[in-house]
């Protein structure tokens, strides 16, 4: 790479190696848009490889593929997180996709007509930037974590790995999502347990049974990819309450964790004597917290009038303050199937259609599509 003191020049950035990262990357490659990815971590996949060690995808791998290589795995199959993770770097290399590895972007400002990513003392200027990355990025923890014992062992949901991290004893689970739902009857086999927090509900169906074999294909393909989309009232509705609740229990049900003798509380509301506090004012005896509370935008590095309450300010994906800067992978980007593996393609397709349409664009003729051939491609971090 070229000298700190003088910026690399590029056409577009795509900030992100993961599942949206590189399902625009093989998008942009067939238009033959010059482009380059920036993944912090440093390898394609950790990301996945982060996560805790029992999850598995909610989607069965047949719906587990991006765009031009399918999951290779039974269909009905549910693969786990590292599969996906390894996934993701055979679709990167087979794809020859230009992605710089270990590079963690400190800034993102707008310079004339483009814009600058200051990574450490390197600065790249680019004509557009793609901010691939989901709005889950900040653990959210409450202020009041502090003042727990400090014998009480304390995670975020992004650092849970196994009940092997947590001391003998309690559990208090704090939040009753997918995450907490699961987290909560792994951790029951061995510690009594108790999840706090309102009940988000859950699917009327088991989606490893026969009936979600059958009734699986129409929720993902129909329901979150056309229905539950900006593009109709009751998807716009839909939007609303999930930015601001979550959604459903998916592969746990409530008589699952019933069966393991977890309790269900209320709201945790402080800490009292050390101890957490749940509504109606009882205190806890436990050894352990875990928050799955979940997370903050984290775009705060993002120097451009992007910011709104919940999420960054955007029309699915473009973001019309700010021409040649979009947003790729964000939770009910245009559908409910934006966040999922099967429906980041199309809104990566469409995205990577308006940036080879700008007028200042210069692609080349396409690639094929099964080893597009880009510029930039560097797979080392800036020297």
């Amino acid at each position: 790479m070229k000298g700190a003191r003088e910026p690399e020049r590029l056409h577009t950035v795509v900030i992100g190696g993961g599942q949206a990262g590189l399902s625009i990357g093989y998008h942009l490659a067939r238009r033959g848009v010059e482009f380059v990815i920036l993944e912090a971590n440093e390898r394609v996949g950790d990301s996945w490889r982060a996560r805790w060690d029992s999850l598995r995808l909610f989607t069965p791998a047949r719906f587990d593929g991006l765009d031009g290589m399918p999951f290779s795995a039974p269909p009905h199959s549910f693969p786990t997180k590292d599969e996906m993770a390894d996934y993701l770097e055979a679709y990167a290399a087979r794809f020859r996709l230009p992605v710089r590895t270990g590079v963690r972007v400190d800034r993102l400002t707008r310079h004339g007509e483009g814009f600058r990513i200051f990574v450490g003392d390197h600065v790249i200027q680019a004509a557009n930037v793609v901010v691939a990355m989901a709005n889950f990025q900040k653990r959210r923890v409450p202020s009041f974590a502090r003042e727990l014992d400090p014998s009480v062992v304390q995670l975020h949901s992004s650092e849970y790995r196994a009940p092997s991290q947590l001391r003998e004893g309690g559990v208090l689970i704090v939040g009753a999502g997918n995450s907490g739902a699961e987290i909560g009857l792994e951790v029951a086999r061995e510690h009594p347990t108790w999840v706090a927090g309102r009940d988000t509900g859950q699917l009327p169906f088991r989606i490893d049974s026969f009936a979600g074999r059958v009734i699986g294909p129409i929720v993902l393909r129909v329901l979150f990819h056309r229905v539950l989309s900006v593009a109709t009232p009751m998807g716009r509705k839909v939007r609303r309450k999930v930015l601001a609740r979550g959604g459903p229990l998916i592969r746990v049900k409530a008589h699952d964790l019933q069966a393991v003798g977890i309790k269900r509380v209320g709201r945790m509301t402080g800490v009292r004597a050390g101890k957490p506090v749940i509504d109606g004012g009882d205190a806890l005896d436990v050894t352990n917290v875990i928050w799955c509370t979940g997370f903050d935008p984290g775009f705060g590095w993002i120097d451009l009038p992007i910011h709104g309450e919940v999420e960054p300010a955007h029309l699915r994906g473009v973001v019309p303050a700010v021409p040649g800067l979009y947003f790729l992978g964000l939770h009910f980007l245009s559908a409910m199937s934006s966040v999922m593996i099967h429906g980041v393609g199309r809104d990566a397709a469409r995205i990577a259609r308006l940036i080879a349409a700008r007028p200042h664009a210069a692609p080349r003729p396409p690639v094929s599509r099964r080893a597009p051939a880009v510029a930039s491609a560097v797979v080392s971090g800036p020297s």
